[in-house]
């Protein structure tokens, strides 16, 4: 048991000197195509020590304990303090933040949520969810939508436009001919 847990915290502290000789490499190496240099550059585990300046994309594992750092594409699981993504499928379960700048399809689990598209199926559960377009379930005290599909469930919910329904204290749908309704708002 000891044996495994020192070769954990080994390659913990060794990958990130190998992730920078290999970025590194792939700088110098002329790119044939775009796609084919995007998956020799995925890591299926990825422990963030420090903050790289050409991180790889993560298939698999991200580990962000104690750095975040911003990774294009991330598909998997994603712990720690402070996950933030370009792209991101899996589950995102980091106690502070979980950040998708542009598309997610997912679970996100954190004090504050935020994904700019989740079009596909989204489930977003902490104090604080925001997105941009969501498709699925937003559960917390406060829960924000531009466009929202599916359930809020908070104290405050609030969205733009609404195809579904609100539980909580105060319930608004800004672009709804009933705008504001406690308890339960239905938008359609």
């Amino acid at each position: 048991m000891k044996k495994s847990v020192m070769l954990v915290i080994a390659a913990a502290l060794v990958a990130p000197l190998f992730a920078q000789e290999a970025a590194k490499a792939d700088e110098k190496k002329p790119v044939q195509s775009e796609a084919r240099h995007r998956v020799s550059n995925q890591w299926p585990a990825f422990f963030a020590l420090c903050d790289y300046p050409n991180t790889p994309d993560v298939v698999g594992l991200r580990l962000t304990i104690p750095f975040s750092t911003k990774h294009e594409n991330v598909t998997g699981l994603d712990l720690g303090f402070w996950g933030r993504a370009l792209y991101y499928q899996g589950i995102q379960l980091n106690i502070i933040r979980n950040d998708v700048v542009d598309e997610m399809d997912g679970f996100q689990v954190g004090l504050y949520n935020s994904a700019g598209s989740a079009e596909m199926f989204c489930v977003q559960v902490g104090l604080w969810n925001e997105a941009n377009t969501v498709r699925g379930f937003q559960v917390g005290l406060v829960n924000n939508a531009g466009e929202a599909r599916g359930l809020q469930v908070g104290l405050i919910n609030r969205a733009e436009t609404m195809y579904g329904y609100q539980v909580g204290l105060i319930n608004v749908i800004r672009e709804a001919e009933l705008k504001f309704f406690p308890v339960l708002n239905i938008g359609f």
